[in-house]
């Protein structure tokens, strides 16, 4: 499926209430990916008809909490703005001659969730946009879906010229650091959702650029299906493609720009620091898939390198046996066949019972 600009994506949502159901008994309230945020979605099972129930002027991300009746309990939260529960119920109006259901959103308080008045203007320095990054690689056979522009998130945070003078001229004169975060799966989403760990990193006067490179959830099912068969090459493409975007819009420099990923992430962390050693000056990896040869013998998910390495074919070919054929495929696809070119500072951490990713990762980074 290839959504229209605005349209809806298809349903992306890992888990359903218990009593997700408003009163008419046929239709049901749950949250789902929709581009780079979740949204709350009221999906009709008897007609098939979907509607977003959240703000569509909101680029927050939204979760449902419970519903009762035709009252939502929600929780809201984006890069700048901490969690906040929303209450909502629909109001009827009349358009022409057809019936539109309009929501209304209250704040509700949250006595135990007030914040320090350092951390309150520390998060109102933040500031968070999400870019649509054209395609511009055309040496794959590309569907409509996966000609689309994909997603990226900008945080960044502006300084006040109040306080530490000095220091504060060198930001003033030059863009922050910029940190670009891949998340893992490969088919999952990096949210508009509020992050301690981003916060944090934002208070400390670093950017950053979360990539929904093409296979990432929420963007229908022809870019999803895009990247399996093309990872390490596809995705590396679109992160390349959208740190060269900031940079021209002048949000980055390109002297200073680091790298950070977990699992699929740190495999494109890892990739990239490969194919392109002079764009980032260090890179951070958790858990990363590096060598995919190793990986399907010790992995308990060995039909994902299958399916990655050779597309919608994988689960075709896939034997627990893996043939000399398939342990070249995956070397191909692995980010170790590059590992002469790294140049960046990298650091690993890596968990002592990675069943997904098995024990390749501490190979690789012995080896580096």
């Amino acid at each position: 499926m290839c959504p229209r600009e605005g349209c809806f994506p298809g349903l992306y949502c890992t888990n359903v209430l218990s009593h997700p159901w408003l009163s008419d008994g046929c239709t049901l309230v749950l949250s789902s990916i929709w581009g780079s945020m979740q949204v709350l979605l009221a999906v009709n099972v008897v007609s098939g008809k979907v509607s977003r129930i959240s703000p569509e002027n909101s680029n927050s991300s939204w979760s449902v909490l419970a519903v009762h009746d035709n009252i939502v309990l929600a929780v809201s939260s984006s890069p700048a703005n901490p969690p906040k529960l929303k209450y909502g119920c629909p109001s009827r109006i009349d358009t022409d001659n057809d019936e539109k259901t309009r929501w209304r959103w209250l704040d509700m308080p949250i006595p135990f969730m007030d914040y320090s008045e350092k951390v309150k203007a520390s998060l109102s320095s933040i500031e968070f946009n999400i870019l649509k990054i054209p395609v511009k690689d055309q040496e794959f056979l590309l569907t409509e879906g996966a000609k689309q522009p994909f997603e990226v998130i900008f945080v960044s945070s502006r300084f006040s010229s109040e306080s530490e003078s000095n220091e504060n001229a060198f930001w003033e004169d030059a863009c922050n650091p910029l940190i670009v975060v891949l998340h893992g799966g490969p088919h999952s989403t990096s949210l508009t959702s509020f992050s301690r760990t981003q916060a944090f990193l934002s208070s400390m006067g670093y950017n950053l650029l979360y990539v929904n490179y093409r296979g990432s959830l929420g963007f229908g099912e022809e870019a999803l299906q895009s990247l399996p068969g093309n990872v390490g090459r596809q995705d590396v493409a679109d992160v390349l493609n959208a740190v060269d975007l900031v940079i021209h819009k002048g949000l980055a420099l390109p002297t200073n720009i680091v790298v950070l990923g977990g699992s699929h992430g740190g495999f494109l962390s890892t990739h990239l620091i490969g194919q392109a050693p002079d764009r980032f000056v260090a890179a951070a990896v958790r858990n990363p898939v590096c060598n995919l040869s190793l990986m399907v013998g010790t992995t308990d998910i060995p039909d994902w390198c299958y399916v990655e390495a050779y597309g919608k074919n994988g689960k075709n070919v896939y034997t627990e046996a893996p043939s000399i054929e398939d342990i070249t495929m995956f070397y191909q696809c692995s980010p170790i066949r590059h590992i002469s070119k790294v140049g960046a500072c990298k650091l690993r951490r890596q968990s002592t019972q990675p069943e997904a990713t098995g024990k390749q990762g501490v190979d690789a980074s012995v080896r580096l």
